[in-house]
């Protein structure tokens, strides 16, 4: 059937365009072949039909019969196939002709309409109103690089703020010790506290006893301008006088036991600093003290400083100045011995240099009267910048002879310590200090120092009676100090910090034979280390050369004595059990060496005291 349908079509398509290529040509012939073809055909068709047509048409009747012989060949369904092989039958040959006189029209049959459901889904993207806030600020044309503004450590959320520390301790050679820390709190405006503080040991020598004390309270306001800050603190220490010849061990010895109250106190008023160009800057400060010992010796000290000064953009113009109120008491004697200083000054500071240039006036009054003028200058120059400083320093000062500082240095002093005051005519240093590598920093300077009227530690022993202490003596003319200082701090991480010191010196004495119980060589080093957040370890050591005394080495010899070097290592350990409690642990003298400070007095041997600290 498909097959039928196809030749079908087939044969119309031929025939339409036989029809559109060919009757054209046909209608271009004479009229009689026109008029003969259509009576040809007329006749076939009465044949057909039976009825008589007619013979000639109307040049319109053949136009109409033509177009609507396409039409219906257009619209015709019949089966062409069939309609040939009827009129082949009948004929032998196709012998119908049909004439067209217009152009062929084709009509097309109705397309197949695709139904396909529209998208009703709106897929619109969408777009947020935009709101333009100009910023309002002022284009800067600024090449230098500036530099990042530290960042701030975040508080520590998980841990607690505690103000006040407690710590307590036993230990060997009925050691005994305290100490504890009081505090209001955190505030930016105003800081109260106090502390006390505990520290015994009795040695394995006769009246080696010793024993410390300290307490006082402490308060700081900061205002707007200016911060007020003070504090009093009360100190007592006492010892035995336990030193006797090792070649008269029967003599009879003044066991006497010395102690030392201090009570002092200071108020300060200063402005604050701020980082403004050309400020105008201000300090005054008020203290005091008053000294006491277990027999007839005393002194009180009132002393008012402060400062002005000027900031001229790299100039810094200003004047410092002191009231030193003394006045010192023994048995045989009650001086008055007081100081004015006045240090006027200009300073200069640029990137690579700072220059201090000033003088320092000294007025000595009282028991004696002297005018002094020194140099106070300082020169600072960068050799390599932001590494190493290249400085050079001259000065000089008067030293006022304080029976406080002498005991703190020498407890065992006897009574009626002669007092005069030395002065430091020129000290001249020079040297460099910086960071060589990265938490390394250090400083080595080389100095020489005249003093006149230099203070010296030496016995005055009397073992035929039991006298065993110390008295003062000064070089009576200007001695000579050259030497070199040098230190050392590295700090490899928060966790590891290294420090040092060393000082060698030598000295030209002007009156004396020696400079008696001063060391020529002295080092001291320490560490910290922060093990973890519960373990930290500290330790110390001290090295410090032979020293001379003029007391006779043996009896009847002229030969004085030496004091042989002293090596002392000492070192702790804490253990934070939780954020409120500790546990720690001392250790003194580890090599338990017989060390003597100071003549026929030796130290203390090894010595261990541990306890428990308390946070809240």
């Amino acid at each position: 059937m498909r097959q039928a349908m196809k030749f079908k079509y087939i044969y119309t398509l031929l025939t339409l365009i036989i029809a559109l290529n060919f009757v054209p040509a046909f209608a271009q012939t004479n009229h009689k072949a026109k008029k003969t073809a259509a009576k040809v055909t007329g006749k076939k068709q009465a044949a057909k039909t039976g009825k008589k047509q007619p013979v000639k048409t109307s040049v319109t009747q053949q136009r109409s019969a033509a177009k609507s012989l396409g039409d219906a060949a257009a619209r015709t369904k019949a089966d062409t196939v069939k309609k040939g092989q009827q009129n082949s039958t009948n004929n032998g040959s196709l012998s119908e002709e049909i004439v067209v006189t217009t152009a062929y029209k084709p009509v097309l049959a109705d397309a197949v309409k695709i139904r396909i459901n529209p998208d009703l889904e709106d897929k619109t993207p969408f777009k947020a109103p935009l709101t333009y806030f100009p910023i309002d600020k002022r284009l800067e044309l600024n090449t230098d690089i500036k530099p990042l503004a530290a960042m701030k450590r975040p508080a520590e959320q998980d841990s607690a703020l505690t103000n006040n520390y407690v710590k307590a301790g036993l230990g060997s050679l009925k050691t005994t010790y305290g100490e504890a820390y009081f505090n209001n709190g955190k505030d930016q405006a105003l800081q109260v506290g106090g502390y006390l503080k505990h520290f015994a040991q009795n040695g394995n020598v006769y009246k080696q006893n010793s024993e410390k004390d300290e307490a006082g309270i402490f308060g700081k306001s900061i205002g707007d301008v200016n911060s007020l800050s003070g504090r009093i603190n009360y100190n007592y220490s006492s010892n035995y006088f336990y030193g006797y010849d090792p070649y008269l061990p029967t003599a009879p010895i003044q066991a006497n036991k010395q102690h030392f109250s201090t009570i002092s106190g200071e108020v300060e008023l200063a402005k604050n600093y701020k980082d403004v160009e050309n400020d105008f800057t201000y300090a005054l400060k008020l203290k005091g003290y008053s000294f006491k010992n277990a027999f007839q010796a005393s002194e009180s000290n009132i002393v008012l400083s402060g400062f002005l000064n000027e900031t001229i953009h790299q100039f810094y113009v200003g004047v410092s100045g002191s009231l030193d109120l003394s006045t010192q008491k023994d048995s045989l004697y009650n001086y008055n011995n007081s100081l004015i200083r006045a240090n006027p000054y200009i300073k200069f500071q640029g990137d690579n240099y700072k220059i201090d240039a000033g003088i320092s006036i000294v007025d000595e009054f009282g028991f004696t009267s002297a005018l002094y003028i020194f140099p106070a200058a300082k020169l600072e120059f960068q050799v390599i910048p932001k590494y190493v400083r290249l400085f050079v320093e001259a000065r000089g000062d008067v030293n006022k002879s304080s029976l406080l500082d002498f005991s703190t240095i020498n407890p065992f002093l006897g009574s009626n310590v002669p007092i005069k005051n030395s002065v430091d005519q020129l000290d001249i240093s020079a040297g460099l200090k910086g960071t060589i590598a990265p938490g390394l920093g250090f400083k080595a300077s080389i100095f020489r120092n005249t003093v006149k009227d230099m203070p010296l530690f030496v016995s005055n022993f009397n073992f035929t009676n039991g006298y065993n202490r110390f008295t003062v003596i000064y070089d009576g003319g200007r001695s000579r100090i050259t030497g070199f200082n040098g230190e050392l701090d590295y700090k490899a991480s928060e966790d590891v910090d290294i420090f040092g010191r060393v000082e060698f010196k030598n000295y030209q004495m002007a009156t004396v034979a020696q400079p008696w119980n001063l060391p020529k060589f002295k080092l001291t080093a320490g560490t910290v280390l922060h093990i973890s957040n519960k373990i930290d370890i500290n330790g110390t050591l001290l090295i410090r050369g032979s020293v001379m005394d003029p007391y006779p080495a043996s009896p009847g010899s002229k030969i004085p004595n030496t004091i042989n070097s002293v090596v002392d290592l000492s070192g702790g350990v804490e253990y934070k059990a939780t954020n409120r409690i500790s546990v720690f642990v001392r250790v003194n003298n580890i090599l338990n060496g017989n060390n003597q400070t100071w003549l026929y007095y030796p130290d203390y041997g090894f010595n261990i005291f541990g306890g428990v600290g308390f946070a809240f």
